[in-house]
């Protein structure tokens, strides 16, 4: 049975979440997806938390069946709170986060990136076809859309995409742990440049959330940008801005690459 984030999320919060294979890729569930419900396991074990400040998220494993959700508060001081959770399978674990949540202060520093310009969602070509049975199934939960880059596999020349993308599902785009499932919509920014087929799979994952998630009709732009690649394992940058052009998340993800 196909689930929505929605349904999985607040599975999540109090039981194994159940993977349905409409969440997939390849073996594991989609790493943002196994990312965001760690998040809402996160949320429902704190009590009044501040908003989240930065994700950190490590893929230990294939993410399979129903995974054991764990979460532990490692410390909750006058600002910041800081809770540590984990997915298991059969007792080892495949995926880890340490989320900090922190308030708000008053501050005389107020530095922003705002988003390169683009076309409206509805003038971009959608980025993949989703009646082909060659793409992961986790994206059909999506719609996004290309605004600059290349698509993997097409002679690139610049490791770089950019699309506006947002939950098919309207009642999954609300709250962090929905935007957190959205910022890895995109493939690794390896794949444009790649002359030949072969496994990719991300490693570490750090988010920074920098204000809250807020946009029209679920609209974000989202960025894959790499910096470097060598030796199988390669970095990249990743931005989320909301429809004001206003930068909500910037991260970077480790990958590693098998050809």
């Amino acid at each position: 049975m196909s689930m929505t984030f929605a349904e999985l999320a607040q599975q999540a919060e109090t039981q194994a979440p159940e993977i349905s294979e409409n969440w997939k890729q390849g073996r594991t569930a989609y790493g943002g997806l196994s990312a965001a419900l760690l998040l809402a396991h996160a949320q429902s074990t704190g009590s009044d938390l501040p908003p989240l400040r930065s994700a950190l998220v490590n893929f230990t494993g294939p993410v399979t069946g129903s995974p054991d959700l764990s979460s532990d508060i490692l410390r909750q001081g006058r600002n910041v709170t800081t809770i540590a959770s984990r997915a298991d399978n059969d007792g080892q674990a495949v995926c880890t986060a340490t989320f900090s949540f922190g308030a708000a202060r008053d501050s005389h520093l107020h530095v922003d990136c705002p988003a390169p310009d683009a076309p409206s969602p509805d003038a971009c070509e959608p980025f993949i076809d989703q009646e082909s049975s060659f793409i992961p199934a986790f994206t059909r939960n999506f719609d996004t859309r290309l605004i600059e880059g290349t698509r993997p596999m097409t002679g690139g020349t610049r490791g770089y995409l950019r699309c506006w993308s947002r939950h098919k599902d309207e009642a999954s785009r609300e709250g962090e742990a929905a935007l957190l499932c959205l910022a890895d919509i995109l493939p690794p920014s390896t794949l444009p440049i790649m002359q030949q087929f072969g496994p990719v799979s991300s490693m570490t994952w750090i988010c920074n959330f920098l204000r809250a998630p807020e946009t029209d009709e679920g609209w974000y732009q989202v960025e894959a940008d790499l910096t470097a690649a060598m030796d199988g394992y390669c970095s990249q940058v990743m931005r989320v801005w909301n429809s004001r052009g206003e930068m909500v998340v910037e991260g970077m993800q480790s990958i590693a690459v098998f050809v």
